[in-house]
């Protein structure tokens, strides 16, 4: 959700480079917290969302946790294990389930 309120939930996250899992090990806030590379590693990858023209490590800080958790799962999918398969339950009948996510090469 962005500044005015509005929610985004269409985007682009391409694959990430050497440099977008090593650059960040540099950055003080990382240092400081570990658990800050995934701000930064997304604000990198994450290359559009919504009508959103600018994408930076202040866009992901305001990122529910829920659709973060979502996120760092889905770059840990595309990048470590080559597949965008999702296990998922039906809300309605509690049915697991595995879906393909929709993926167009980035």
């Amino acid at each position: 959700m962005d500044e005015e309120g509005n929610l985004h939930k269409k985007g682009t996250i391409r694959l990430s480079t050497a440099a977008d899992e090593i650059l960040p090990l540099r950055d003080p806030k990382v240092q400081a917290n570990p658990a800050y590379l995934t701000v930064i590693l997304l604000s990198r990858v994450i290359t559009k969302l919504g009508t959103l023209e600018i994408i930076n490590t202040k866009t992901i800080e305001n990122f529910f946790v829920s659709d973060l958790a979502y996120l760092q799962d889905f770059y840990t999918k595309i990048n470590e294990t080559g597949t965008t398969r999702l296990k998922t339950v039906c809300p309605n009948c509690g049915h697991q389930f595995e879906f393909e996510e929709e993926f167009q090469g980035e």
